[in-house]
């Protein structure tokens, strides 16, 4: 199969204008294969040739504009459209597709312990060419109209709230601008629990034999839910921008959760089925605050190509943490960030395959996804918490409501991401982001206390390395009324490194 190259999608963006996409899937074609037929309505803005991605079994037919294409012109995962004129053009693909048994694409799963199907999606990347027809890139952004026909028993779950129109078919209520990999569907007899908050429909499911699990937790889980939802609103300008929020625990998930607009998926281990640690519990309301994020950063603004796949997940990281740690019970979470999470960032930076946060020589998908790893989402969010303190929460803030403004339902790039934090502050953030962003490996503060002889100290910090920080320093004093002879704060300091004159302590 042919990877999509960056600079092939740089020339079909400037190509085309992607409206809508009209699919229909019909899963009741057996157990290997299902059908899918796909209208895409596009302009083009020039007379050119181009084309759009499928992975199918069998290509049954397509039309450009009610006219044959030549099906034997498609190769790999490419269907040609040739002498395409500049103006507006339909395209209808129908083919059959192949279940998945390993998580791309559609997955199909049948459940050992009753022997009931699921199917759900997972279309990250360039796995959404397995279930329907696409201009596969995430800045070709489009309305998608989705109907399904299920077998009968089943429920459909989907980006939009779905409505089963009898004789099991289902349609979905349309998106707004969302890029072809956040399309989403889950499809089974699933076992749900619903409820509502501030007018929107929230739902959690799972496969009905975890059901009695499933309920044990609900309220934990739709308690977090609500706590990072309200506390989102807080810190956003811009409210959520889907029309439900629905959390699906889904069997033999290959990822840990996926940011499908209106329909996030998890491994459905977060279903716990016998007594955890209070740690774990941490752990699965983390996942739900940094999936939420992503609902702004990643599906109102989506990243323009995968070299800057960490502004979704860096920004994610960093906001389910700090989000958990101010909206919820969990609020030492980012203690578990520096024993579990950073140590992952730095064992990375530290290996010869390094490369920066935000690396420039993402030349295709398949190198795009050497980069998920430590430094994409660690040492990312350990960047941005610096920024933060660098910056100070307010400007930050300020900086990050005017990139949603600017780019909702749209496409932004790093420079986009900075030029929004730059507005709201006279620090230079560009050379923030050249020092942090662009570079590799770790730097290193030693801190130095010497004392004088009439009993002051002070404090030097040594830097070994080349970026800015800022840093807090606690002066503390013994609290001699306390017989376990505890420290009490007497003074926190914020300073920044490089710093000028050593900062005298007192005595």
């Amino acid at each position: 199969m042919s990877v999509l190259t960056r600079d092939e999608a740089q020339t079909r963006a400037r190509l085309l204008d992607v409206h809508r996409y009209t699919i229909d899937l019909d899963l009741t074609a057996g157990d290997e294969i299902f059908v899918s037929r796909t209208v895409i309505r596009f302009t083009a803005r020039a007379d050119a040739d181009t084309f759009v991605e499928l992975k199918p079994a069998e290509l049954r037919k397509a039309l450009l504009d009610g006219h044959a294409l030549d099906l034997d012109t498609f190769e790999g995962n490419r269907l040609p459209l040739t002498g395409l004129a500049a103006g507006e053009h339909e395209l209808l693909v129908d083919a059959t597709m192949r279940y998945s048994r390993t998580g791309e694409g559609m997955h199909r799963f049948t459940d050992p312990t009753d022997g009931e199907t699921y199917l759900y999606t997972q279309l990250f990347m360039e796995d959404v060419q397995r279930v329907f027809a696409a201009f596969d890139q995430p800045d070709l952004k489009a309305v998608f109209d989705l109907t399904v026909k299920a077998p009968d028993g089943w429920s459909v779950l989907a980006n939009g709230i779905t409505e089963h129109l009898g004789d099991g078919r289902w349609k979905a209520a349309s998106t707004p601008l969302i890029s072809t990999y956040l399309v989403a569907v889950a499809a089974g007899p699933w076992h749900s629990v619903r409820t509502e908050h501030r007018g929107l429909p929230f739902g959690i499911h799972c496969r009905r034999s975890l059901a009695p699990y499933l309920d044990t937790d609900a309220d934990e889980l739709f308690e977090i839910t609500r706590q990072c939802y309200d506390r989102y609103h807080e810190k956003f300008a811009e409210p959520y921008p889907f029309d439900s929020y629905d959390q699906a625990f889904v069997p033999e998930f290959n990822a840990g959760a996926m940011e499908n607009p209106g329909l996030v998926t998890f491994r459905d281990e977060f279903v716990y089925r016998s007594a955890v640690t209070d740690t774990e519990r941490q752990t699965r309301a983390m996942v739900i605050a940094h999936e939420m994020a992503h609902m702004w950063f990643g599906d109102l603004v989506t990243l323009r190509w995968w070299d800057d796949i960490w502004l979704n997940e860096s920004f994610a990281e960093y906001m389910g943490y700090q989000t958990l740690t101010e909206a919820t019970r969990f609020t030492d979470t980012w203690t578990d960030f520096g024993v579990a999470r950073k140590a992952w960032g730095y064992d990375a930076d530290q290996r010869p395959s390094t490369h920066p946060v935000a690396p420039e020589a993402v030349e295709d998908t398949a190198s795009a996804l050497l980069n998920f790893d430590g430094i994409s989402y660690a040492k990312g969010a350990s960047a941005l918490r610096q920024l933060v303190a660098w910056l100070g929460e307010k400007d930050f803030l300020a900086g990050i409501n005017t990139h949603f403004a600017r780019h909702r339902f749209a496409n932004a790039t790093l420079a986009d991401f900075i030029d929004s934090l730059a507005s709201a502050t006279e620090r230079d953030v560009h050379a923030w982001a050249d020092a942090w962003l662009r570079t590799t490996g770790v730097d290193t503060l030693t801190p130095v206390v010497t004392a004088a002889d009439d009993g002051t100290r002070t404090l030097t910090v040594e830097h070994n390395g080349s970026r800015p920080h800022r840093i807090a320093v606690g002066l503390y004093d013994l609290d001699v009324a306390d017989e376990s002879r505890h420290l009490v704060l007497r003074e926190r300091l914020d300073l920044d490194i490089p710093q000028g004159e050593p900062h005298p302590l007192g005595k």
